[in-house]
């Protein structure tokens, strides 16, 4: 173990949606819902949906091509894949071992980290102390969902909202000053039941009764849901910043979780933060989850947005209750 912790950070990215859009309009013909009804109370537009073939793991070996060759990395090079997910392939195994075989990363250990939504974050502050310790030396993080696979079409609670897609990211050791300079977690687990998929695992296992209870699908108490997440956006947010040791006028993007249109407002506005200041691609991709703040992060850098000496906040909450934060100066 070195001396001294080594600076972690973010070295590449990558991002990949399905071609398939369904739009507002499109939901319009499938249930009682409207453009206006479902853009008024959440800013989604369209969203991305994976076809019958496609899987979790699939979408994740996608865009981790992508953040290997932005990062010059070779897969073998890998000494660890992190799938976060909430919607992987099967109980059993790791969606990330399917990963590390189809992208042939023969040296990489590979475990999938479920954290809801938050799950990104969760991942990226592991993989960070793992090469801070010199455990390890290259990373490799993916959020990646096929919710649209899970989700009860017949419900416009939930099916207005999700969307598929998989964003990817390396990370590796960095300059000091630069890469993650605070991250922190959180749970709140009195509210798991506010958002979940009831049957399927070991505490409700599958049986004919939980299919036609629909109870394989995501069950979600919303007003409970955005209570939480308006109230640790801004907590969490204002957490971040002072951990790294900045002022709210350091930050030079802020990166969130892509739920809804008016949380991601909310929170700027109490951070005091203009919206151009903000990356947001709700409007577009739906709630993506856990893939939701590495999509982002990949159009921020891939747009220009983002360039060197950045500092920038992600924030996230989800599923269990979570949440969770990560500033990091752009390398």
């Amino acid at each position: 173990m070195p001396k001294h912790l080594i600076q972690a950070g973010i070295i590449g990215v990558g991002s990949y949606v399905p071609d398939k859009i369904v739009t507002n309009k499109d939901l319009e013909k499938m249930m009682d819902t409207s453009d206006e009804w479902i853009t008024s109370r959440t800013g989604i537009k369209e969203r991305r949906i994976a076809e019958p073939n496609d899987t979790t793991a699939g979408l994740a070996i996608k865009a981790s091509w992508k953040a290997l060759e932005n990062a010059g990395v070779k897969p073998e090079e890998l000494d660890l894949i992190i799938l976060t997910t909430c919607s992987k392939d099967m109980i059993i195994p790791a969606s990330a071992c399917i990963v590390q075989d189809k992208l042939g990363a023969v040296n990489a250990a590979a475990f999938d980290l479920e954290a809801g939504c938050t799950g990104f974050v969760y991942s990226v502050t592991i993989a960070a102390q793992f090469i801070a310790t010199g455990a390890m030396k290259r990373i490799l993080v993916v959020g990646s969902e096929t919710l649209s696979k899970i989700i009860n079409w017949e419900d416009r609670n939930t099916s207005v909202l999700f969307g598929d897609g998989s964003g990817a990211v390396v990370l590796g050791p960095v300059e000091q000053g630069e890469g993650v300079l605070a991250s922190k977690l959180a749970a709140e687990g009195a509210g798991w039941e506010h958002l979940l998929v009831p049957a399927g695992g070991a505490r409700i296992p599958a049986s004919p009764l939980t299919l036609e209870q629909k109870l394989h699908y995501v069950h979600m108490n919303g007003k409970e849901v955005f209570r939480y997440a308006v109230r640790v956006m801004e907590e969490e947010a204002l957490k971040m910043v002072k951990l790294a040791g900045l002022e709210l006028s350091d930050i030079d993007l802020l990166i969130p979780h892509q739920a809804n249109i008016r949380i991601i407002e909310h929170a700027a506005k109490k951070l005091n933060l203009p919206m151009d200041k903000v990356v947001v691609n709700v409007d577009r991709l739906g709630n993506t989850s856990s893939a939701s703040i590495p999509l982002a992060l990949d159009e921020a850098v891939k747009s220009g947005r983002i360039k060197k000496g950045d500092n920038i906040l992600m924030v996230a909450f989800g599923a269990g209750l979570t949440s969770g934060g990560i500033v990091l100066k752009w390398s």
